[in-house]
């Protein structure tokens, strides 16, 4: 699986934790956030849920963890766009039902909040239990099938309630979307000519 982690910058201290606890579970971990504090441009939590989109929509990443003091801006962030299931994750119990029961692609940690001793320990125990089910997979057993089709009805909500992808980024503030594409290795992520879209390639090229 590919994942992404995406730091913001009150949580920017936290990535070597989120990397580590990440660490030798056979997933490509692309670190497209903030690795420390003080990075230019800094970028907050509607900023890593934007990148959270324009990565999860592009396909070039399978899943996302992110996060910010709290979890609750940087969910809520990437919830305004189509195509995006995120989890606001405490514990491995959280992380377990979320992968079963909602099959999301992106979780929000709380890495402030709360984040005392043992930590880094916890960030472990949650990644334990969020690959160690199938995505989807339904629990308990007898609401498998009820599950799955409200994930379904989800997505399709989703796609209603939202504009064209292309749409959104042609639109985005400028306070939003440049520091996005200026921050270090996300243009080389986005790899526009790579982009079959015609009209998604055209948008990001106009906002460069």
């Amino acid at each position: 699986m590919r994942i992404a982690v995406v730091n913001e910058a009150s949580a920017a201290d936290r990535n070597g934790d989120i990397l580590a606890a990440l660490k030798d579970r056979g997933h490509q971990i692309i670190n497209a956030g903030m690795t420390k504090s003080g990075t230019k441009p800094e970028l907050l939590y509607i900023h890593t849920g934007l990148i959270t989109a324009i990565l999860l929509n592009l396909g070039r990443v399978d899943f996302v963890v992110g996060g910010c003091g709290t979890g609750q801006g940087y969910l809520n962030a990437a919830m305004q766009y189509p195509g995006i299931v995120c989890g606001h994750i405490l514990d491995a119990l959280d992380a377990w039902l979320f992968a079963q029961i909602n099959g999301g692609n992106c979780i929000a940690l709380a890495l402030n909040q709360g984040y005392g001793w043992a930590a880094n320990v916890n960030l472990r125990f949650i990644f334990d239990q969020l690959f160690s089910v199938e995505r989807g997979g339904g629990y308990p057993a007898h609401r498998k099938e009820a599950q799955r089709e409200a994930r379904l009805l989800l997505e399709r909500i989703s796609a209603l309630a939202h504009r064209p992808f292309a749409e959104i980024i042609a639109a985005c503030p400028d306070e939003l979307i440049h520091p996005v594409l200026a921050y270090p290795g996300i243009w080389e992520l986005i790899d526009v000519e790579s982009i079959a879209d015609s009209q998604l390639k055209d948008a990001f090229c106009r906002r460069r």
